[in-house]
């Protein structure tokens, strides 16, 4: 037992005629009935599944085979009936027509799309569809014995396809456009191509075969029916007559056919420029004012040639073609504005020529070859240039002046003058006058008539060789149009500076000199110049005796040599000897002078033809300089300053301390040094010198006195009757004390000082402390201190008032 799926696109027949579009639709529904009714052959299907032997005969199968027999259903979009839209139909071949089979239908669409009646296997569209938005719908198939609810089919997929109709018209997703082309281009130029979409179906039909054309834009543009490229349509088409077109192109489904549908969109088109167009004068011919003042270098005009081109091909580059022009001005070229700008080369002089006159030429710089059929791209003008007459300041006959004069000149000399003149026609007189900001007037007057130029006192070359002054001229009419030159004034040299003999080195004699040997060769200086200071003699004052020690050679070099007489000089006996000398110069008249050396002996070394002193020779023999033996001297001096102070602080070290027995506060410490007074607050505290354990109350080390000691505080023949105590060897306290201290092991194992406070015995010179010259009658007298002056007077007075304080 088989099923048979009869689909629309097979069986027409069971498709309502109402379903058919169009009287086409009709027709072709009416032959397939009629093909259907008539060539249609059942085919027989056996009830059991059989197979066909080689011999003809069948062999039966005792398992039936049940199977779908099917096509593809196909439903068009956008139905628009009032009744659902048939699709198809689905029949199992176990279907006996008596309602036992129910169909049931599954998958996308099924049950709200797509319904199915479960007696007929009748397949319904409930809904409008839309074949842009999905192509295709994917369900599944099931035949159940109703009564059991046993599947009397496997399941199985089929498809629902929806057909395409022409529902969407072509668009162009990316308008509208913009395009440029350039001017003067071929026929047939490509502009721009434009691409329209339709989304109907492309595979079937018409419906999405679009063909362009062209609705605004003619004569100038066309568009290829098939590939939407736009191209130009007729030629020289010039930007400067027209920039801007508006083309309209129109995309046309179903191959263009009537009936299709249709879209539109707008190219916007521009003309690019290019150079065809060359510069040209808005008038041949153009006068111009320019003042004679006008300055070299400044613009004094502009003129302008239009092109009618944009950019670069509007660049123009003047020039003055002929040399009259070119001579005396200079155009060149405004980037921004692009005009000529005229300017002075030279300055104009009214009363030599009043008028110029110049062609000018404007050139495109950037010449398209392809368009040279359209002649030169350049343009000429013609300038006439009238120079205008102005009040000119005066004019001096030379740039600068260089005057001279000599030095020493009486006051009202004249140097030299300067001459000017009034370059106007009309030659108005000139006055001369000097600039008050410069120091020249205090040397320098000049005559405001004639321009003469004299000195206002006597000018000294050596102070100063010249001066630099600034003259100015003006017209009577116009005071304050003037002009300055500047004029340099050299003083010229007299010889009026005697020459002097250079002393500058030191004249040395050594002591080993020999008679006629040449001691020192000396030069003369003068402040007068080449010319005059050249040439200098030297001798010997004629009016003074001869010298016996020294003479003097002229080497006519402008040099001397000074020669020794005689051998043998003694540095002890005479060190420095005093040698006059005459030098005169050559100039006119010959200036001279005497000057006097001072040549000193000491002992000499020989270096080469150097002689130096002894004590110089050692010097430089050490190589050391000055400088470094002060540093030497200054070290060992510090040194020596060092080893005394270190000595000092170990004498001072093994001093013992004194300490008095009735005040411990008081002690006599020498530190053989002078103390600075009461204002001193710098001193140093003597109590750190102290043993700590011995100023505690008289407290010696451990507790132990001797039995009985000496008095330290009086000499030996002045004992204090108040203290009696017997006398003891000091010395052998003191071994004793030593030895404890040796053995002692809570002391540090290095030497300490140990202090006993106690003095030794059997001295005749007595103790110097007054710490207990308070317990016996002293015998000093204090009447010696009057001898030494006022200053002590007063002291002797309070040591006698105390002396009689102690004796009451």
């Amino acid at each position: 037992m088989s099923i048979k799926l009869i689909s629309n696109s097979v069986l027409v027949l069971l498709i309502s005629t109402t379903s058919c579009l169009c009287p086409f639709l009709v027709c072709l529904c009416f032959i397939q009935r009629c093909s259907g009714t008539g060539h249609h052959v059942p085919t027989k299907v056996p009830s059991k599944n059989q197979t066909k032997l080689a011999n003809g005969e069948t062999e039966v199968h005792h398992r039936p085979k049940r199977g779908w027999i099917w096509n593809q259903f196909f439903v068009l979009e956008e139905h628009m009936g009032p009744d659902a839209q048939y699709v198809g139909k689905l029949h199992s071949n176990s279907d006996k027509g008596d309602g036992s089979v129910r169909y049931i239908l599954s998958g996308e669409g099924a049950g709200t799309i797509f319904i199915i009646d479960e007696v007929t296997g009748d397949i319904h569209a409930t809904k409008s569809l839309d074949r842009e938005r999905k192509t295709h719908y994917v369900l599944h198939a099931q035949a159940l014995d109703r009564n059991t609810e046993e599947a009397l089919e496997p399941k199985s997929e089929f498809i629902i396809k929806v057909q395409d109709i022409n529902d969407n018209a072509p668009k162009f997703p990316d308008g509208p456009f913009v395009a440029t082309v350039p001017e003067m281009c071929e026929v047939g130029t490509s502009v721009l191509q434009v691409t329209a979409s339709d989304a109907d179906d492309p595979t079937y039909g018409n419906s999405a075969k679009i063909v362009y054309s062209i609705l605004q834009g003619q004569p100038y543009f066309s568009v290829d029916p098939k590939t939407g490229i736009i191209r130009t349509a007729l030629a020289d088409m010039d930007r400067e007559a027209r920039e801007h077109y508006t083309v309209v192109i129109q995309a046309k489904d179903m191959a263009g056919q009537v009936g299709g549908l249709s879209g539109s969109t707008t190219i916007n088109i521009t003309l690019t420029d290019v150079n065809d167009n060359p510069p040209k004068f808005p008038q041949k011919n153009y006068q111009l004012y320019v003042p004679e003042s006008a300055e070299v270098g400044k613009p004094v005009g502009k003129i302008k040639a239009n092109d009618d081109d944009l950019g670069v091909n509007a660049d123009i580059k003047y020039s003055i073609i002929n040399s009259e022009g070119a001579n005396m001005f200079s155009i060149s070229t405004d980037r921004e504005t692009r005009e000529g700008i005229i300017s002075l080369k030279k300055l104009l002089n009214y009363e030599r020529k009043k008028t110029y006159t110049l062609h000018i030429e404007g050139t495109n710089t950037h010449v398209d070859p392809r368009f040279s059929y359209l002649g030169s791209f350049k343009d000429t003008a013609t300038l006439k240039i009238t120079v205008g007459d102005v009040d000119e300041a005066p004019i001096f006959s030379m740039d600068y002046y260089i005057l001279d004069v000599y030095e020493n000149s009486p006051s009202g000399t004249e140097v030299g003058a300067v001459t000017a003149r009034d370059p106007d026609s009309r030659n108005s007189p000139v006055r001369y006058f000097m600039d008050s900001k410069e120091d020249g007037e205090r040397y320098f007057r000049i005559d405001e008539i004639r321009g003469v130029i004299r000195t206002m006192q006597p000018l000294d070359r050596e102070d100063t060789p010249w001066h630099n002054i600034t003259v100015m001229a003006s017209e009577v009419d116009n005071p304050n149009l003037n002009r300055h030159v500047p004029v340099t004034v050299q003083v010229l040299d007299m010889n009026d500076n005697p020459p002097e003999v250079s002393t500058e080195e030191e004249v040395i004699v050594c002591e080993n000199s020999r008679p006629g040997q040449v001691i020192q060769t000396v030069t003369a200086v003068d402040k007068d110049d080449f010319a005059n200071g050249q040439r200098f003699s030297f001798a010997l004052p004629s009016h003074l005796p001869v010298n016996p020690n020294f003479t003097l050679k002229d080497n006519e070099d402008s040099t001397a040599s000074i020669i020794a007489r005689r051998r043998r000089f003694n540095h002890l006996t005479q060190e420095l000897y005093e040698l006059p000398v005459v030098v005169w110069d050559g100039g006119e008249p010959s200036l001279s002078s005497t000057s006097t050396l001072t040549l000193r002996v000491c002992p000499c070394q020989r270096h080469g033809k150097i002689r130096i002193c002894q004590g110089e020779a050692f010097l430089s023999s050490a190589g050391l300089s000055t400088g470094a033996l002060i540093a030497i001297l200054l070290c060992i001096i510090i040194l020596l300053a060092i080893v005394v102070l270190f000595v000092t602080l170990r004498r001072s070290k093994k001093e013992p301390l004194i300490i008095a027995e009735e005040d411990i506060r008081e002690n006599v410490v020498t530190y053989d040094d002078e103390g600075g007074g009461e204002e001193d607050t710098e001193a140093f505290d003597i109590i750190a010198l102290r043993n700590p354990a011995a100023a505690e109350e008289l407290k010696f080390r451990r507790d132990i006195r001797p039995e009985a000691r000496g008095h330290c505080s009086l000499p030996h023949n002045h004992k204090t009757p108040s203290v009696e105590l017997d006398e003891v060897d000091v010395q052998e306290f003191i071994r004793q004390r030593l030895v404890e201290a040796d053995m002692d092991t809570s002391v540090p194992p290095y030497d300490s000082l140990q202090t006993y406070a106690y003095e030794g015995q059997g001295s005749s010179t007595g103790s110097i402390s007054p710490l207990d010259s308070v317990a016996a009658p002293s015998e000093q007298e204090y009447n010696y201190l009057e001898d030494w002056g006022p200053e002590f007077r007063r002291l002797a007075e309070l040591y006698e008032d105390s002396e009689s304080d102690v004796t009451t």
